[in-house]
């Protein structure tokens, strides 16, 4: 055998096992939908409690917008964009629970035993999680419209808003593998991305970061989700985004994701199944 067709073949074995291993996770996925739908469920929940029980009075404190909307209508402009961020906090905690599902229950001993490359076993986790958290964000936009979202973006706005979605997706699925290899349970997998839940609320998500007190204002401003959540929102309302904010973004988005993959390696090569 040649010197290519050696190097071809070595390139072709992960990609091979990658898809078998996204097979096997697209079927999980379809099998036991109870868990997509509770992950879908929340965002759709979220959406829906603020704009139709806080909607008119928090959208009241946002004036009027580009298009001529107050109260309601302009609130639900103003977190249509936040929610599909949220989708994919919400999403990805899924990742971790199916990751520590595989650790806890043999199947990765079975693996381990077998001429699978080691890193298409996570590869597979993380391709199936994005497709997830794909549809699941295509569900809520969906919702969003239905309850008044109109977005005013054209087709680089609505380009470059998927581009980051997809971006903070890789990212986050990366880190909640790391959870879920770094958990000593499926319970506790399921509890360590909670956190991603949580960082929305201290974001720009439901009120602008310019209403909060300063030290809070200053946390909000700089951590991950507020700069991807004011950077969506600007590119599907078509407003101008301020390129420091896009940077930063697209700095997190690097940040967390190359963290995450380095973080996972490692934890997988070294963590015995349990």
């Amino acid at each position: 055998m040649t010197t290519l067709a050696r190097t071809t073949t070595a390139l072709a074995r992960p990609g091979r096992d990658a898809a078998t291993m996204l097979r096997r996770n697209l079927r999980r996925m379809i099998r036991y939908p109870s868990l997509t739908v509770m992950l879908v469920g929340m965002p759709v929940v979220f959406l829906l409690l603020f704009v139709y029980v806080f909607g008119g009075t928090l959208g009241a404190g946002l004036g009027t917008a580009a298009d001529g909307a107050t109260g309601r209508a302009a609130y639900v402009d103003f977190l249509a964009p936040a929610i599909l961020v949220m989708t994919i906090a919400s999403a990805v905690q899924g990742t971790s629970i199916s990751v520590a599902s595989d650790m806890t229950t043999g199947i990765i001993a079975r693996f381990r035993t077998m001429a699978i490359s080691r890193t298409a076993v996570l590869t597979g986790h993380v391709v199936g999680s994005v497709i997830q958290t794909l549809l699941a964000m295509a569900v809520v936009l969906a919702v969003a419209l239905a309850v008044g979202f109109r977005p005013a973006a054209g087709i680089d706005g609505w380009l470059g808003a998927i581009g980051l979605l997809v971006a903070f997706t890789v990212s986050l699925t990366w880190l909640s593998v790391a959870f879920g290899l770094v958990a000593k349970s499926v319970e506790t997998a399921s509890n360590l991305p909670m956190i991603l839940l949580l960082l929305p609320f201290l974001g720009s998500a439901f009120v602008p970061v310019d209403s909060m007190p300063t030290a809070l204002r200053w946390f909000a401003e700089y951590q991950p989700f507020t700069p991807v959540i004011d950077t969506v929102r600007g590119l599907l309302v078509d407003r101008p985004v301020d390129g420091t904010t896009s940077v930063l973004a697209i700095a997190w988005c690097v940040a967390i994701g190359v963290g995450g993959y380095l973080w996972a390696r490692r934890l997988f090569a070294r963590t015995p199944v349990r």
